[in-house]
Order: structure tokens, then C-alpha cells, then sequence
């Protein structure tokens, strides 16, 4: 009889047991300071039940003692939905409230059953619920409204809410309907997702654009501490290759649309400082509406290996800005660059290129080409491909924009989508211009025997 009251008590109020890995508490601690969060991790690591646990608290006032995220004092209001409402009833209903087909566990999911005040069920889904009525520890009640993608943005319209919670990747219209309806509550959107859509506007909205109030946390299987190593093994082997990494690294899949379609692991590595017999370059591309990027390239000419080993993103900045941020990597180090660095500034009326020469980088005298003549863009990703794919073309591990857009570069209907590539494409420029790379002069090397330096 006691371990049957045991579990009945675990059952409804399951919580009260929540505890979560690592990656998941990181996910809630963000919450104090973003107001949107996107939890990207593969397939059954736990996005989708920190997502509810979250969302329960949020509904009860019911935080744990190690709760570091945001928090309310009284009751609010949530919209959380996934798909069709039959995805919406089979995931996020049925981990907030219990299983869809068993009304008599209603109760068992997150939000503990002597918190539910009343429901409603929605007509044409069988067993699936329209809303929940929730007791709040102030006294009060709170609301929780289930939706689908399914319906369009003019669905997900209602009243101001505290929080919504996106299960699955929505379309960018209703994502953004939802951060209207927290506008004037200044409240919260929870994302939690297995990218497998690829290069979508709501990944890109975390992945690419910079905003204090928008954060990703990514979790990968290596941070799922219920599997053991073998079945870690077993279960990434068990995925096609070419998603394999959305389904264990949460890392946005495109299929065999994907440019360069090479395991990350390959071609990652940890950094180490730079012999200073081999010769660097840098490549810049231009940008002010679109980010001006920028990258370092290493070249290990004794087994013919590149390494990017810097990289910098910046967008709606100038080129003393820029200039400031690249003139650490050594001043010294030629930077190469595209064709429209010839273009004549309108205010100035001095060449783009020049301007950066005249802040201190040591830009070539003409533009990125090959020896052999031409600056083709297909020709310049065969020869990054074929590095990578011959062990000849290495990232350090810390340029994290460079690994961004490796993952998202892609080709629609064949063409080459030219978005998001910046870091990759001062790369590029560096590597048609390899032959000018140089080393440190020598008068700028510190005397330290058997040390490298940068």
C-alpha cells in the first residue's frame, strides 16, 4: 500500500521531481535575463520536457529551490502549441497534462493535478483540450491556451500573454505573432526543437542575428546523461548521415542541399598557437546592411594544410570598427579582398579598400583572384570542399561564426544561396590568395627561446 501512495503521489506531482541535466537548468537560468530562448538539441534528449517543466512553474508559482530563471508572483497567461493539433495533443498536452487517451491520468503530467482547476476539451480532435485552468500559490488562477501552426497567425492572435511556448520550429509568422502577444508583458517565448527544417527565418533569427534579448542553448546526445557510451554509439549510427547531426547535435540540417557537407568533427580542431614559420593571411568581405566579415588562415606549407584560426562578424559598423577589431591579429598579416572593395564611397568618394588601408590593415594591392586569373565562387567552395574532404582544411574550434555558416551554407534549386556566408567568404578570398600569405617578420618576435608565438 505504501509504495502504491508512493507512486500516486509521484504521478501527480511529477514537478516536484523534476531535475534537470545540466544542459536543461542552463536553458532555464537564461531565462532571467532573455526574453526569447531557443533550446535546439536533437531528437528524445529532454528539449521538449524542459520546455513543460518551465511552463508549469510558470502556470503555479511553483519554482524549486535551485530555480535561477525568470520568475513570476503572480498568476499569468500561456499560448503553447506544436504543429496540428493532433501533434499539439500527443506532446506538449500530454507532458503538461497527462496521456490524451486515459482522461482518468489527467493529472500526471507537469502541472500537478491538485493544480487543475478545470479544462476545456476542443471540438473536432479526440481527447484533445482547448484550455486548462490553473491554481496559482498567490490564490489566483492561471491560464493555459493550446494552438496549433496549423491554424495561421490569425489563431495565435488573443489577448497580451505572459509566455508562449513553441514545440517543434513554427513558421516565422506565427513565431512573430507570438512575441506580439508578449509585447506589452514584456513576457517570454520558449522555443524547444530538433532542427531538422535546416537554414529556416526562425533559425536564423538565433543563429545569425545578434540581440541581447535572444539566446540559444544547444544540447547534443553527449549531454544526455541517461544514455551510456554504447548507447550513445548505437543510436547515432542508427540515423541517416545526412541527419545525423540535427538528430544528436541539435545542429540545423539541409539535407543535400548542404554546400559542405562534411562531418563537423572532421575538420574541428582545438587551437594551438601558430608556428611562426607559417605564413597567414587574412580575407575581409564588406558589408554594412549584411555583416562585414572577416577570417584568419594559417598554412602549414610542409603538409599543405589551412587553418582558420580567427574569424570576426560584425554588422552596421565602420571601418574603424572593423579595422580596430581585425589590427590585433597582426598588422602585419596581408588581407585579402573582394572586387566591390574597388567601389568609391558616396560621402568620401574614396575607395572602399583604401579606407581600411588607411586605418592600418595591410590590404593587397589587388583584389582576391586566382594565380591562373578568375574569381569564381564555384571554383573557390571546390577547392574549400576538396580540403576538407582530403584532411586540408582545419577550424579552430573557437571561431564560432565560421561554423555557423558552414552548417546553414546551402543550395535552393541548384543556386547557391547567397546569405549568411560572410565569414565563409573572407575565407575564401584568404585561400585564392594564399601565395601572398607571410610570416612574422622577424624583428617582431619576442626573444623567448622555444616558444611560439601568434
Amino acid at each position: 500500500m505504501l509504495t502504491a501512495e508512493k507512486q500516486r503521489r509521484l504521478n501527480t506531482n511529477r514537478l516536484r521531481h523534476y531535475r534537470p541535466y545540466a544542459k536543461q537548468r542552463e536553458f532555464h537560468a537564461v531565462g532571467d535575463a532573455h526574453r526569447e530562448r531557443l533550446f535546439m538539441a536533437g531528437n528524445q534528449l529532454g528539449k521538449t520536457v524542459a520546455g513543460a517543466a518551465e511552463v508549469s512553474m510558470h502556470l503555479t508559482g511553483r519554482y524549486p529551490d535551485w530555480w535561477q530563471g525568470k520568475r513570476w508572483d503572480r498568476p499569468t497567461t500561456w499560448l503553447a502549441g506544436s504543429e496540428s493539433y493532433e501533434l499539439t495533443r500527443d506532446g506538449v498536452q500530454r507532458l503538461l497534462v497527462g496521456p490524451p487517451d486515459k482522461e482518468e491520468e489527467w493529472g500526471t503530467g507537469f502541472i500537478p493535478a491538485d493544480a487543475i482547476a478545470g479544462r476545456t476539451r476542443r471540438m473536432g480532435v479526440s481527447n484533445a483540450l482547448d484550455s486548462v485552468t490553473v491554481r496559482h500559490v498567490s490564490g489566483g488562477s492561471s491560464s493555459l491556451l493550446f494552438k496549433a501552426y496549423e491554424q495561421g497567425r490569425g489563431k495565435w492572435q488573443a489577448n497580451t500573454v505572459d509566455g508562449v511556448w513553441f514545440d517543434e520550429e513554427p513558421p516565422e509568422d506565427v513565431y512573430i505573432e507570438g512575441i506580439t502577444r508578449t509585447n506589452a508583458t514584456r513576457g517570454i517565448i520558449l522555443v524547444t526543437f530538433t532542427p531538422l527544417l535546416g537554414m529556416s527565418n526562425v533559425v536564423a533569427r538565433y543563429l545569425m542575428e545578434e540581440s541581447e534579448d535572444r539566446i540559444v542553448t544547444t544540447m547534443t546526445i553527449d549531454d544526455a546523461e541517461h544514455y551510456t557510451p554504447e548507447e550513445r554509439a548505437k543510436i547515432i549510427a542508427s540515423y541517416p548521415a545526412h541527419e545525423r547531426e540535427a538528430r544528436t547535435k541539435g545542429i540545423p540540417s539541409l539535407g543535400s542541399g548542404l554546400i559542405f557537407p562534411v562531418v563537423e568533427e572532421d575538420i574541428v580542431v582545438e587551437p594551438f598557437v601558430i608556428p611562426p614559420i607559417w605564413p597567414q593571411i587574412n580575407g575581409v568581405d564588406f558589408g554594412y546592411d549584411h555583416p562585414f566579415g572577416a577570417a584568419n588562415l594559417a598554412w602549414d606549407r610542409d603538409a599543405d594544410i589551412v587553418y582558420v584560426t580567427k574569424d570576426y562578424r560584425k554588422r552596421e559598423a565602420t571601418p574603424i570598427i572593423h579595422s580596430a577589431a581585425i589590427k590585433p591579429w597582426g598588422d602585419w598579416i596581408p588581407v585579402a579582398w573582394p572586387h566591390d572593395g574597388l567601389q568609391h564611397d558616396k560621402g568620401s568618394g574614396e575607395q572602399l579598400a583604401q579606407q581600411y588601408r588607411d586605418q592600418g590593415l595591410n590590404m593587397l594591392a589587388e583584389r582576391a583572384e586566382w594565380e591562373e586569373g578568375g574569381n569564381g565562387v564555384e571554383a573557390g567552395i571546390a577547392e574549400m570542399l576538396d580540403r576538407m574532404l582530403t584532411g586540408r582544411w582545419k577550424v579552430f574550434k573557437t571561431c564560432p561564426h565560421w561554423l555557423e555558416e558552414r552548417r546553414l551554407y546551402h543550395r535552393k534549386e541548384g543556386k547557391i544561396v547567397k546569405e549568411r556566408d560572410d565569414v565563409l567568404s573572407a575565407s575564401r578570398y584568404a585561400l585564392m590568395m594564399l601565395r601572398h600569405a607571410e610570416t612574422k617578420p622577424t624583428g617582431d618576435m619576442p626573444q623567448v627561446q622555444n616558444d611560439w608565438v601568434t
